[in-house]
């Protein structure tokens, strides 16, 4: 079922894009809404167009200022995809190809004893007046736990329904994350009696709400801005913040999860390579190699790489040429 009408002469590849996405299993909201914007350029600038041509194609791909160039990428991969899906259908269309290069900023992943200090600032701090700002503040709280220490993504934890959080074995159900994939997610023992008796509470308060983390107003979930804005605040608290020039943000607490998982494995003394794969499944990456990149934007973890690794010290060193007076 389409959200929005289409009307350009293109329409018709458009829907049936969208219908075979969805058949296949993909939500493609975000793709839908673009689609629609594209829809829009159509029936202004080519309104007898009825597949997609180079010049119209090097006009919707053209960067205009103000665009960035991840948007930019977003409106030449869904181009792309409309393309293939034309020419399957045995018609001709253009592909375009030229991507800009997004800029990745490297981020600060913070250290288990700086995670630690943030909880103990937050659970320390005087209580708001407004309970529902105490409220939200203390789901905050809660939510980091499970970034840092079950490394949930940010939206994750956002929509997660108490029908999907089983107290009793101690199992979180994430439904249509990213890549629209579903996955169970275990809970640390010491983490299901703080899921349990936050959950018992929101179903006593808050009986109509299905999230586990409702917003200012129940029947939503807590926004995104409250998450980060709640993180910040409390991030600037910490004494030694102001030492840190890049600014960690909630989903580096989910970096930190894997980090601190990776460590304490070398540090026993377990094949990382044979648990990669299961730590991977866990987070919902695609493949080992996108968890693990996750681990190697870390300085502080080539340390327990240097303390564990037996290979460094048999290679002979480099000899550092001089030359004669």
């Amino acid at each position: 079922m389409l959200n929005y009408t289409f009307e350009s002469g293109i329409s018709g590849h458009i829907a049936g894009l969208i219908e075979q996405k969805r058949s296949n299993g993909f939500a493609y909201d975000s793709g839908e809404k673009l689609l629609k914007r594209f829809d829009g350029f159509c029936t202004e600038k080519y309104p007898s167009a009825v597949t997609v041509t180079e010049e119209l194609a090097q006009e919707w791909c053209r960067l205009r200022p103000g665009q960035g160039a991840a948007y930019h990428n977003n409106k030449i991969t869904i181009l792309r995809q409309l393309g293939f899906y034309i020419q399957s259908l045995g018609l001709q269309a253009y592909i375009p190809h030229s991507f800009c290069k997004t800029y990745k900023p490297i981020l600060y992943i913070p250290s288990g004893e700086e995670i630690r200090a943030l909880l103990h600032t937050m659970e320390i701090s005087p209580p708001y007046s407004n309970k529902e700002i105490q409220r939200l503040e203390e789901e905050c709280r809660i939510m980091f736990l499970l970034y840092f220490c079950c490394g949930l993504r940010l939206s994750e934890a956002r929509f997660l329904r108490k029908e999907h959080v089983d107290t009793k074995t101690g199992v979180l159900t994430i439904l249509k994350s990213k890549g629209d994939k579903d996955r169970l997610v275990y809970l640390p023992e010491d983490g299901i009696e703080i899921i349990a008796a936050h959950k018992q509470r929101m179903e006593k308060e808050y009986p109509t709400s299905p999230w586990m983390f409702p917003g200012y107003d129940p029947e939503k979930p807590i926004s995104c801005s409250r998450v980060e804005g709640c993180f910040n605040r409390c991030w600037n608290r910490l004494p030694f913040s102001s030492r840190i020039d890049k600014k960690p943000t909630p989903h580096c607490l989910r970096h930190a999860f894997v980090v601190e998982r990776l460590n304490d494995w070398m540090l026993q003394g377990i094949d990382i390579n044979r648990m990669l794969p299961y730590l991977s499944k866990y987070l919902g990456h695609k493949s080992p190699s996108e968890t693990f990149y996750y681990y190697h934007l870390v300085n502080k973890a080539f340390d327990v790489i240097r303390l564990k690794d037996t290979t460094v010290k048999h290679v002979i060193p480099e000899v550092i040429p001089y030359e004669n007076d």
